[in-house]
Formats: C-alpha cells, sequence, structure tokens
C-alpha cells in the first residue's frame, strides 16, 4: 500500500491528476490556434474597367446583385479602374457595370467559391459593352489550393488521356479559342440621318423616314445576329413613324446558312383637307407585321440554291394577309455564270445587292454589304392603295432568266423576263382632292396621291456590256425594252377611277442606258451615274419586281458616297452620300378628265435625298 502510495502525479493543490493535463494541452493548442493564419470560407470579387481601347476607366459604377435581384453592394472604381468585393458568400451573383457615355455592361451567374478570387475583364463601348470572367485564384491562406492538380499531373497513372475530338466540336473549340472565348465578336454597326427634297419613296417602295440604323455581330462564331430599324416623321403627319427588323442565322457544317427575319412597321397617314374618306375621319395607322425564312444549298459544286418565305400581315382599314415565297438559282460556268429567279407577292431588289455589275461594283461597301442588305429590306414598305375605299397591296409574279459571261476586262449580259402584277400603283399629282373619291391614297413621302391601276402584264429582255477601266471605273451600256402604260385609243370619257383603268393599257417603249460608276482613289469618292433614254409619253410602272443588278432606272440619276475625316480617337468612321433621282422629272404622263382637270401619272418622282453615316 505504501509503494502505491509513492506513484503520485505532479502537482499540488486543486489542479492534480487528469484535469491539470487536460488544461495544459488545451492551452497549448490555442496558442497554436492563435498563431496559424484564419481559414477563409468567403470568397472575393474584383475586375478591372477599360474602353475598347483597353485605356482604364475610373469612376464607374459597379452594382452587386445576389441571385434572386437584390441590390447588394455599390462600388466605383478606383485611377486604374479597378474594383473588388470582399468576404462574399458562397453563392451566385450578379454584376452591372455603368457610366456616362457608354452602354452599360452586365454579366449573371458568377459563382463564388469558397476561398477563391474571381476576376472580371469589363469592357465598355459606346455601342455594345461586355464582361467576361478571366481568372479564378485562390486567396492567400485559403482552404482552397490548386496544389493537388499538379501531384495528379506528376504521376503517370493519373494523368489525363488525350482524345480526340469530332470534326463539329473541334471546329466549335478552334473557333472559341481564336475568339478568345467572348461570346459577340465581329460587332459593327451603321447610323444614317438623311434628308430629302422630294419623294423620299422611291418607286420600288423602298422608303426613307429620316434616320436609318443596323447593327451585326455574332455569337460564339457561328451564329449571327443583326438588327435595322427605320424612324422618323412621314411629311404631314405629327405622329412618328418606324420599322425595325430583326434577323438571325447560323453556320452549318456543311454550308447551309438559315435565317430568319422579323419585320414590323407602322406608320401614320394624313389625310389632307377636302379629301373625301369613309367616315370623314383620319385614316387609321398603317400596320405591317412579317416573318420570314430564308437559306442557302450549295447543291453542287457549280449549282447553288437560294429559296425563302415570308408571312405579311397588313392592316389598314382592311386586314390582308398573303404568302411571298421565292427561289434563285445559280448555275457557274466557265467565265460565268447563269442565274434564274423566281419570286412571289413582295419585291426582293436586295438579291441583286452586291453584285459585281450594275449598282453593286465600286459603289458596295464589303464590310458593311449585310447591313446594307437588311436596311433595303426593312425599308420595303408594302404598296398600299384603295379600290372602292378598301385596301388592296400590291403584288407581283416574276421570273427572270440571266447568262453572263466575261472575257478579260468585258462582262456580256444577257437577261429576260416575265412579270405579272396585280393592284399596280401608280402615283397622281393633282390640285384637285376630290378628284376619283374613294380610289385615291395620300402618299406617305410626297404631296401626290397613290392610285390603283389594277392589272399589269408585261415581259422585256436586257442587253448589257460592262467595260472595267482599270481597277476603280466601270461603263456600262444597256439596251432592252420597257413594259409601260399608256393611252388608248378610246371614246370613253374619264370621269371616275374605273374609267381610268380602263382607257390605259399596257405597251412596249426600247431604252437605251448609260451607266458609269467608279471610285475616286485620292478621295475615296464613290460616283454612280446613269442616264436612260426612251419615249417617256407614257406611264412608266418597269420592272417593278427586277432582281437584276443591271435593272436600269429612267431619267438621270447620280449617286455620290464622300468618306469623312475621322476626328482623332472617334471610334467610328463617317460617310456622306447624296442621291439624285429623275433630276429631269421624266415620265411624268399629264392627263385630263372630261371636266376638265388635269393630273399627272408618275411612277419615279424626282428627287433629291442626302445624308450623313456612321459606321462603327
Amino acid at each position: 500500500m505504501q509503494s502505491a502510495k509513492a506513484i503520485r502525479p505532479l502537482g499540488s493543490g486543486r489542479c492534480t491528476g487528469a484535469p491539470a493535463l487536460l488544461l495544459s494541452l488545451s492551452l497549448l493548442c490555442a496558442s497554436q490556434v492563435s498563431a496559424a493564419p484564419p481559414i477563409r470560407f468567403s470568397g472575393e470579387l474584383g475586375g478591372l474597367v477599360t474602353d475598347v481601347g483597353g485605356k482604364p476607366q475610373p469612376g464607374a459604377i459597379v452594382s452587386l446583385f445576389n441571385k434572386e435581384d437584390r441590390l447588394l453592394l455599390k462600388s466605383a472604381t478606383d485611377s486604374l479602374g479597378a474594383f473588388a468585393f470582399g468576404e462574399l458568400l458562397p453563392d451566385l451573383y450578379s454584376v452591372q457595370v455603368s457610366l456616362s457615355s457608354f452602354v452599360p455592361a452586365m454579366k449573371d451567374r458568377i459563382q463564388i467559391k469558397p476561398g477563391m478570387r474571381s476576376l472580371l475583364e469589363v469592357s465598355l463601348s459606346r455601342v455594345f459593352s461586355s464582361v467576361q470572367l478571366v481568372s479564378t485564384a485562390p486567396i492567400s491562406g485559403s482552404l482552397m489550393s490548386d496544389s493537388w492538380k499538379w501531384a495528379l499531373r506528376a504521376d503517370n497513372s493519373t494523368r489525363p488521356i488525350l482524345r480526340f475530338l469530332p470534326v463539329q466540336q473541334a471546329a466549335t473549340s478552334s473557333t472559341a479559342a481564336s475568339t478568345g472565348g467572348a461570346a459577340f465578336t465581329d460587332s459593327r454597326g451603321l447610323v444614317r440621318i438623311s434628308a430629302s427634297d422630294g419623294a423620299t419613296l422611291s418607286a420600288d417602295g423602298e422608303a426613307d423616314l429620316g434616320t436609318q440604323f443596323a447593327f451585326g455581330t455574332s455569337l460564339y462564331g457561328t451564329n449571327h445576329l443583326r438588327m435595322a430599324g427605320d424612324l422618323g416623321y412621314a411629311p404631314g403627319s405629327s405622329a412618328p413613324s418606324a420599322a425595325i427588323r430583326t434577323s438571325y442565322s447560323r453556320e452549318l457544317p456543311a454550308g447551309d446558312k438559315p435565317e430568319i427575319s422579323v419585320t414590323m412597321r407602322q406608320v401614320f397617314i394624313p389625310l389632307r383637307g377636302g379629301q373625301s374618306q369613309a367616315g370623314d375621319g383620319p385614316l387609321p395607322a398603317l400596320r405591317t407585321i412579317g416573318v420570314s425564312f430564308e437559306d442557302k444549298y450549295q447543291i453542287s459544286d457549280s449549282l447553288r440554291m437560294e429559296y425563302g418565305i415570308d408571312f405579311d400581315n397588313v392592316s389598314f382599314l382592311d386586314n390582308v394577309k398573303y404568302f411571298s415565297p421565292w427561289a434563285k438559282l445559280t448555275y457557274a460556268v466557265p467565265r460565268g455564270k447563269v442565274d434564274f429567279t423566281w419570286t412571289s407577292g413582295n419585291a426582293r431588289p436586295e438579291l441583286g445587292l452586291g453584285s459585281e455589275s450594275g449598282t453593286g461594283g465600286p459603289m458596295a461597301d464589303p464590310a458593311s454589304t449585310d447591313l446594307q442588305r437588311e436596311l433595303v429590306a426593312v425599308a420595303e414598305l408594302p404598296r398600299v392603295t384603295l379600290m372602292n375605299e378598301h385596301a388592296k397591296v400590291q403584288r407581283g409574279d416574276d421570273f427572270e432568266l440571266g447568262f453572263s459571261q466575261r472575257f478579260g476586262s468585258r462582262e456580256f449580259r444577257v437577261s429576260g423576263y416575265r412579270e405579272r402584277v396585280s393592284n399596280t400603283t401608280l402615283s397622281v399629282a393633282s390640285s384637285d382632292p376630290g378628284l376619283f373619291a374613294g380610289d385615291l391614297l395620300p402618299d406617305l413621302f410626297s404631296n401626290s396621291f397613290l392610285f390603283n391601276m389594277g392589272r399589269f402584264d408585261t415581259f422585256g429582255y436586257n442587253a448589257s456590256v460592262t467595260q472595267d477601266l482599270g481597277d476603280n471605273y466601270k461603263v456600262a451600256l444597256i439596251y432592252g425594252s420597257l413594259g409601260v402604260m399608256s393611252p388608248r385609243e378610246t371614246d370613253i370619257p374619264l370621269d371616275t377611277a374605273d374609267d381610268m383603268r380602263k382607257i390605259m393599257g399596257v405597251s412596249h417603249r426600247p431604252a437605251l442606258t448609260l451607266r458609269v460608276s467608279g471610285r475616286i482613289r485620292a478621295t475615296g469618292t464613290r460616283v454612280t451615274a446613269s442616264y436612260q433614254w426612251s419615249d417617256y409619253q407614257s406611264a412608266l410602272p418597269g420592272p417593278l419586281y427586277s432582281t437584276d443588278p443591271s435593272h436600269p432606272e429612267p431619267g438621270l440619276n447620280v449617286m455620290v458616297r464622300q468618306p469623312v475625316p475621322s476626328i482623332l480617337r472617334v471610334p467610328w468612321r463617317m460617310e456622306a452620300s447624296a442621291e439624285l433621282r429623275n433630276l429631269l422629272a421624266q415620265g411624268y404622263l399629264p392627263m385630263t378628265t372630261s371636266g376638265g382637270d388635269r393630273f399627272l401619272l408618275i411612277n419615279m418622282p424626282r428627287s433629291i435625298r442626302g445624308g450623313l453615316a456612321f459606321v462603327f
């Protein structure tokens, strides 16, 4: 018993035995914990804000939102354009960056991980701003690290296996790598402001309300999005008119490129004093909505097909719905091509835009050809008229066959067309507001009226030769026939609109056109001028639905585009333009009613239009 008493734990007093040992160990652990850095369970978010040129932007407001879009924090970038948010709980966040004179940038679903710092790269632009997540790195002293990755890579048994990707996936990966993983690339824009003296609506229905814009971008390289619009006030109307068009297309591995577009328009038509209409009230707004689909298919190495269909709904006094299918075949032959085009319903002048011959030569801008096509499409206003106080829409069925061949610097082309048009529209200039009551609709863009002439069936041909004068100039000589409307020899008195349709008949006139186009290398000026010789003692509807690039226009026409020197550090280039159409006012047919009232039938009104375009 005494020996057992000799074995006693060290210590004295009340703190003896096991309690003393536990207390010593707890104090030792506490001292070690206080000396070690704390474990980070929160994350951080930071970034750099610059403009498209890479210049830091201080003073930008950065707002942080949680996944319920509730504002959590706000901060401003420092003198270096940097910002940071610390001590964030692991979750999904959203960031919005705004600065005056720039388009706000926003990014959703940014994941914050514990012990990790996420870095953003914000690029502010006046057209399109973007936010990209560039890296996610561990915070010093955090719980998470990437050391385990290097341990796995050092061991052959755990090294990743390299595999061959499918062709389509590899192409997508290479495209994403070449673009730096950016969602939006190849962004471009165009804004055009114009004014006119005379008609702002051409014979083929292309309208210009005063301000046009277009924007295009690519999504991950293979998807393309374009938007175009036309805004302004029609003469004599106090309400604004607008048209907007959005197009989406995708490039497929086989080379196909399907595209779908949606176009909406709203135009207010003024009711001029003294004109009689149903209800004796103001005219309703002309509203249209259209959905179109088009695609291209390379049938063989030499044969290509383009096709599409439109669905349009026109609301004005009546509700008119119609389909407009079209197709174009192009067969490549040595030194030339053969093309066949069929259009039904709407006109398609954009099918000939950008061609090497005709109007698409030196005047075409390869960098913005697709945007120009969008502007032409959005400006194609349906030709709406009245017949016995009911709304009618001009529609046509057009067949065209052309063959072109090039020998050195000279190109020859022969084409023919067959055209059937219903509800043919001509402009009537008259000082008598009571003329043809219930059958005249005020023109949207001039002081004249639109008259429904009924059916217009015609055919014709064109033969042209184009000579290249160096690399910058072209001279074309075109000879062909035109379908015109002229008064018949009849004893029918001209009193009503139906009498007018009975008196006018379809005939043909030969026409010779000289066209000169070129680009002045020293100043960059692009000029296209043409003059057509023909018998103008008739109304000239002409080939209303022609898609031929060498399609001539009546009278004297001049188009000029002049680049304007850019202002230093301005992210766009400017271009001034002028269009002078039918300067000699040819193709005006005078008519007289049995009561002695005189009026003019006009197809191509004289107009002078100038504008300034900003290309981004």
